[in-house]
């Protein structure tokens, strides 16, 4: 971890990285419920954007909408900031879970994390699949490679419970057809989600709250690198694989400098070094409550972490609308 990066983290305020969330979030929750996932998904990516320009850093986006080609804003490899601060790599996801937000349904976010240069797994837009836990747990005591029986059995014996008391979250895909029932019949519960995997990941490190155990199963493999950076926050282990579907897709990995598709990536190789992440609530969760809109004001909740010093801060703000912003 190097000097410059926690003195150039702690010049970033906090409040201010929350901004951004916050920005992102608003301008979703204006199309909440409306149908209207890419207008949803542009206004949260034109408004991320927007704050991200005011913040004093050098950034480049590793973790965003896609390659250049293929996404106008906040795209990998775009640069961010002010350029006076200090050199810092962004993951972005300034909707996640734009389907729930276009259905007005549960746990979408607007989500960004930071990290000194180089403190991201440069993650392609594909699959990755991952397997989480909270913390507390001997190290290892579940595994990407071991049978759902094998990690809801560990995971029940390391937490002194029958495995009836085990729930795990899986996203609701045809293609975890055989994962969700080789956990059921392991005698756990399942939890289906319809989107956000970034939400289900953190919900494992407070079972207790949210009433979930493990996440398993393949999502997004950016959304995996910021869910890394949220458990290297909050405390935790995740591991996660890239799954290439096909030859171009393989050549998108080794282009980025990834030799080995198969890899099994710890949490530490996904994010690594000094991280704060930040996560708004669009619409309402298990996590964070959604955007409301009183009046000429607007109320966001968020929650906001840094891995260096182990602080986990929930931030309620108010803001006034002035003309087309909100300003808080």
């Amino acid at each position: 971890m190097s000097s410059e990066l926690n003195a150039g983290l702690d010049r970033v305020l906090v409040l201010e990285v929350t901004r951004v969330t916050e920005a992102a979030a608003i301008a979703a929750a204006r199309l909440r419920g409306t149908g209207q996932e890419k207008a949803a998904d542009k206004a949260a990516v034109d408004a991320m954007r927007s704050e991200l320009a005011r913040l004093a850093i050098s950034g480049t986006v590793v973790i965003g909408e896609g390659e250049m080609d293929e996404a106008p804003m906040l795209y990998i490899g775009e640069k961010v900031g002010s350029g006076d601060g200090p050199q810092v790599d962004i993951a972005v996801d300034p909707l996640e879970g734009t389907t729930i937000c276009a259905k007005d349904m549960p746990n979408s976010l607007a989500v960004l994390a930071i990290s000194d240069k180089g403190g991201f797994l440069h993650a392609p837009d594909m699959y990755m699949d991952k397997i989480a836990i909270g913390p507390g747990y001997t190290q290892g005591v579940v595994d990407l490679d071991a049978t759902p029986a094998d990690n809801i059995n560990a995971l029940a014996k390391a937490k002194g419970v029958p495995t009836s008391e085990i729930s795990a979250c899986i996203l609701d895909r045809p293609r975890h057809a055989e994962l969700i029932a080789a956990v059921r019949q392991a005698g756990a519960s399942v939890r289906l989600i319809p989107d956000g995997d970034i939400a289900g990941v953190i919900w494992t490190t407070d079972p207790e709250e949210t009433g979930i155990d493990i996440y398993l199963g393949s999502g997004g493999a950016p959304e995996g690198v910021l869910a890394a950076a949220s458990l290297r926050c909050i405390g935790g282990q995740m591991q996660g694989r890239l799954l290439s579907a096909n030859d171009a897709e393989r050549a998108r990995v080794e282009s980025m400098g990834i030799s080995d598709v198969n890899r099994k990536y710890q949490l530490e190789d996904m994010a690594s070094d000094d991280v704060i992440v930040s996560a708004t609530g669009v619409t309402d969760g298990s996590l964070l409550d959604g955007v409301r809109f009183r009046g000429d004001f607007a109320e966001t909740e968020s929650i906001v972490m840094r891995s260096h010093t182990g602080t986990v801060r929930r931030v309620k703000t108010t803001f006034r609308a002035i003309g087309s912003r909100y300003i808080g």
